[in-house]
């Protein structure tokens, strides 16, 4: 099957570089939700059969505009969550980001026994992230797209779509209502076909701190 990673619009929280990843989290800003209502036209060839979000607020709203045109309900699939921030919810410092990036970095390089401060080890965020694009794949359908988190796509799409050492999650930021493209099944394995660092719906100021799309 194919699947599309969105991550969701832009929120105050992605503006204000703050760490807020408990649900039901922020709504989108006015950027934010010009982003969403750019991705029916954007995704309009991408012969989407099934659509999918994760239990927080942002990926709801992102997500309505192209459900509209659609005409397709998506399912909630709580293990679409960004990946917990423990003990640096909230924060918006330097530290925190660092504390919050550098273990997903480490996920990425095969060293999932490394937990956030308070949060989730690489194991713990693989098992759920698996289990719901697993969902997803049981659907059955050919093209399927999810809206989700910075840093939860960057790393799964990352690390299951490529063989390689964690230097690509490095490199590669992802702008809000960015797409990742993955092709592939959770039994064969999956590839990743595109990554698009820039935001479909355009491109806001005051995003540069935002510390779960970037690093």
């Amino acid at each position: 099957m194919r699947l599309l990673l969105i991550r969701h619009g832009q929120t105050t929280a992605n503006v204000g570089g703050i760490l807020d990843t408990k649900a039901p989290g922020p709504s989108l800003t006015e950027l934010g939700r010009e982003q969403a209502a750019a991705l029916p036209s954007a995704l309009q060839d991408a012969g989407i059969e099934a659509l999918f979000v994760s239990t927080l607020v942002r990926t709801h709203e992102t997500m309505a505009p192209l459900a509209a045109a659609l005409g397709i309900q998506p399912m909630p699939l709580d293990g679409l969550r960004e990946v917990e921030a423990g003990d640096l919810e909230d924060r918006a410092d330097q530290e925190a980001y660092e504390g919050y990036i550098d273990p997903v970095h480490r996920w990425a390089e095969g060293h999932l026994d490394v937990r956030l401060p308070g949060g989730p080890s690489g194991h713990e965020f693989f098992a759920r992230y698996d289990d719901a694009v697993a969902e997803i794949a049981a659907s059955g359908v050919a093209v399927a797209a999810a809206v989700s988190h910075g840093a939860a796509i960057r790393v799964w799409a990352t690390t299951r779509g490529l063989s390689e050492d964690g230097s690509f999650l490095r490199g590669h930021e992802l702008g809000n209502t960015g797409v990742v493209t993955l092709d592939g099944s959770p039994d064969a394995g999956w590839t990743l076909v595109s990554w698009a660092g820039s935001p479909v719906g355009g491109v806001g100021a005051g995003v540069a701190a935002d510390p779960t799309g970037r690093g």
